[in-house]
């Protein structure tokens, strides 16, 4: 490629980065503005004065003190479980071999395109009659209980390739079956681990859709994502309150993919090898 042809391509390539970040830009940005001037000057990115009350008024209207503990437990117990579930999963798929498994990974493959949305029925009734309803235990099942699929297809991708010597070697060495898999298969699937609790903690910390309907009558069980969504009022949405609130949410996923985005690029890229 010429020197013009990398110029141009960088270009594009930053245009079109810009355009992708801007609205987060645009929220952290509306987060530190005054009322007045969000509406006079909304698309500019650099507030004239930087206003904390914003960030003070969405943690104490909006009862984020309570909130963020409630989105922490439930993120860190979602994330616990489904990564047992998915890595044991995995490990049954890409080890052994039994009847119908083609057919068997076919449906879970095609099972991935249903949205949530098709089962939050069945997930309310099951959690309703479970007694767990506005509870953080019910959040949590509910949160953890989908089917996950494209975990499970990335550490049944990475175990295929692992050598079976290793097995062979630990049980030799007086390993059994579960301790084969714990000390032996799990500490070299550290990049599928990062990449599971990244994206778990992504979809989990921002969900909304489950927490807001079994916590209807339980406003202190809320997450932040449900959080959020109080601080729009009957008459008078508080739009400096919400960035505010948006922009503290958003922090610990920028911090926890920070801290794990070496292994979340080498597991996407070891699955896809694999």
């Amino acid at each position: 490629m010429t020197k013009v042809g990398k110029i141009v391509t960088h270009t594009t390539l930053v245009a079109v980065l810009f355009v992708w970040i801007y609205p987060f830009l645009w929220m952290v940005s509306a987060a530190f503005k005054s009322d007045s001037e969000f509406f006079t000057k909304g698309l500019s990115l650099i507030p004239s004065t930087f206003d904390m009350s914003n960030f003070t008024r969405a943690w104490d209207a909006g009862n984020f003190d309570r909130y963020f503990i409630n989105s922490v437990i439930i993120t860190v117990a979602v994330i616990a479980i489904v990564l047992f579930i998915t890595a044991t999963c995995g490990y049954a798929l890409g080890r052994y071999s039994f009847p119908g498994k083609k057919l068997f990974m076919a449906v879970l493959g095609a099972s991935i395109f249903f949205p949530l949305e098709f089962s939050i029925i069945p997930i309310f009734q099951l959690i309703k009659e479970m007694g767990l309803m506005n509870s953080l235990l019910g959040i949590i099942l509910a949160e953890s209980g989908g089917g996950h699929v494209l975990f499970v297809l990335l550490f049944a991708s990475f175990f295929r390739a692992v050598p079976k010597e290793l097995e062979e070697a630990s049980i030799i060495d007086g390993c059994n079956f579960f301790q084969t898999f714990i000390h032996v298969i799990m500490p070299l699937s550290k990049p599928i681990i990062g990449s599971v609790i990244i994206m778990q903690f992504v979809w989990t910390w921002n969900s909304f859709l489950l927490p807001l309907v079994l916590t209807l009558s339980t406003p202190e069980l809320r997450t932040l994502a449900v959080g959020l969504y109080t601080l729009r009022g009957e008459n008078i949405v508080d739009w400096t309150g919400i960035a505010a609130g948006g922009t503290i949410a958003l922090v610990p996923i920028i911090i926890i993919f920070l801290f794990l985005q070496r292994y979340f690029v080498d597991g996407i890229a070891g699955a896809v090898k694999g």
